[in-house]
Parts: C-alpha cells; sequence; structure tokens
C-alpha cells in the first residue's frame, strides 16, 4: 500500500465529521480497512503475535510501552518487526493511567495520572516520540493513550497532543460510516478473550458499512487482556482469506490513506 502513503512529517490529523465526502472509498475497492494493533510490549506479541501476521502476509501496529522490560531484553527483535513493516506506536513512557477511577488500584503513585501537569504529559510523549525514531527511524507516529484515558489534573491532553499524530486511537463504539470519522479519535474495541465469532463480525460489520475496523489487543496467548493464540491465528487466516474484501494496514498507513481522501475531497469541494 506505499503507493498510497503521503509524503508528510508530523501532522495534525483532526477531520471534521463533514471533512470526507460522501462516496468515500477504500484502495483496490476493499470493502473495510482493518487495524490491528497490539499495546504494552508484550513477549507474547513478539512470540506469538508477530510470527502469526508475518506467517498469513498481515501487518500490525506494536504500542510500546517504552518502560517496558521486555523492550529493553529484546531491542533487535522489535526493530526486525520495523523493519519487516510493522508499526511502532507511541504508548507513552511510564504507562500514566488514572489512579481514581475503579478498578485502578495497581497503578502505581509515580505513574498516577490523575497528578499529572499537562506540561509533564507533553514531555513525556516528545521524549517517547524520540526514543521510537531511535529505533525505527519513522517520523510519521500514531498513538494509543494508556488504560485509555484522556485526562489530567489540567484536564484533556489527548486534544494537546493530537497534532503531533498522524492518528490516535481511543475507546469507541464502532463507525457507522466514514463521514463520523475523526482520527484523532478514532473508535477502537479492546477486547479481553474475545472469540473467533466475535472478532469476525466486529470486521464483517465495518465491510457492511464501508468502514475502519480498529481492534487494539494486548496478550496473544498469554499476558495480560489476552486473546487466545488459536483464536487470533484463525482470524488473521480470515482476514488473510479475504484480501479483496480486506485492507489489513497499520495505523499510520490507513490514516494517511484517510488524509489523502480527504485533501482530494477539498480540492473537488473547491471547483
Amino acid at each position: 500500500m506505499s503507493k498510497w502513503i503521503i509524503a508528510t512529517g508530523i501532522t495534525l490529523s483532526v477531520l471534521s465529521q463533514s471533512a470526507i465526502a460522501k462516496g468515500f472509498i477504500w484502495p483496490d475497492g476493499q470493502q473495510a480497512a482493518v487495524s490491528l494493533a497490539y499495546d504494552d510490549a508484550l513477549a507474547s506479541q513478539l512470540d506469538i503475535a508477530i510470527p502469526q501476521l508475518d506467517k498469513h502476509g498481515l501487518q500490525g501496529t506494536f504500542y510500546l510501552t517504552l518502560s517496558s522490560p521486555v523492550l529493553a531484553q529484546r531491542l533487535d527483535a522489535w526493530r526486525a518487526a520495523a523493519l519487516n513493516g510493522h508499526e511502532l506506536g507511541n504508548h507513552s513512557i511510564n504507562h500514566p493511567c488514572r489512579a481514581g477511577l475503579p478498578g485502578r488500584e495497581w497503578v502505581e503513585t509515580e505513574n498516577n495520572l490523575d497528578n499529572w501537569s499537562m506540561v509533564r504529559m507533553l514531555r513525556e510523549v516528545q521524549q517517547a516520540n524520540s526514543f521510537l525514531y531511535a529505533i525505527d527511524g519513522q517520523t510519521v507516529r500514531t498513538y494509543t493513550p494508556p488504560c485509555g484515558d484522556r485526562l489530567n489534573k489540567d484536564g484533556d491532553y489527548v486534544s494537546a497532543i493530537a497534532p503531533q499524530f498522524a492518528a490516535i486511537r481511543l475507546p469507541g463504539k464502532p463507525l457507522i460510516s466514514m463521514d463520523e470519522l475523526n482520527l484523532s479519535h478514532t473508535p477502537t474495541w479492546f477486547p479481553d478473550q474475545p472469540s473467533l465469532d466475535e472478532l469476525i463480525a466486529y470486521v464483517e460489520a465495518a465491510a457492511k458499512q464501508g468502514t475502519l475496523a480498529s481492534i487494539s489487543f494486548h496478550g496473544v496467548g498469554g499476558d495480560h487482556l489476552r486473546v487466545d493464540a488459536d483464536v487470533h491465528d484463525a482470524f488473521l487466516a480470515y482476514l488473510a482469506k479475504h484480501p479483496t474484501r480486506f485492507w489489513v494496514g497499520t495505523f499510520r498507513d490507513i490514516a494517511l490513506y484517510i488524509q489523502r481522501q480527504q485533501s482530494e475531497a477539498n480540492l473537488v469541494d473547491k471547483k
């Protein structure tokens, strides 16, 4: 899909609901785009998810928590994944989350987002981008906020960092149409132990609507918030079996394609 990628730097990706023209089409007439992401830089992603993706010829997006020991211990493996076409996304350095929300007893005091200032969070994200550049040499980046949290003690930090990213994933209901997409708040499903039928139904719903199916996994066959390894493999096999219906790409590539469509639509509107 490299022919669809825009040569661009850090891009402000906020699309209003009216920004994408009616009649939006995916490349090569495909019915939907599918973005498969994997959060937290987990060992099971290197051991299971990436080999399965490679086996089926599919690309994923890996949101690295840069303080993860799995990153430091297996840096060469992450770099190799990037060289093989997978995207390395920004998931912060220290994975700050809001400790004040229910079920967040596990959040360490120093990583309590409720106590972080806007300046501190912006610095965290900028430094993470610099570290990622040292790994893969990429300058266009996407982001997933840890725990899906938008707010720190000063307000909505996700909106503040949006200009640094081509797109941002957040928990949300599936898109009904591309007209409603805001790339700085791309609605995403974060499943925990999903069945194969649930995963297939999710992408088939996107195909019916002609939209984007954004799915963020964590552990694959192990670790936390896991998907069964066999279920994951069967899901990838299903997607790979239908290449004329599903475009499975990195989130960065998909976001840049959408931006290209937006730019072309704006040019048409001005004529």
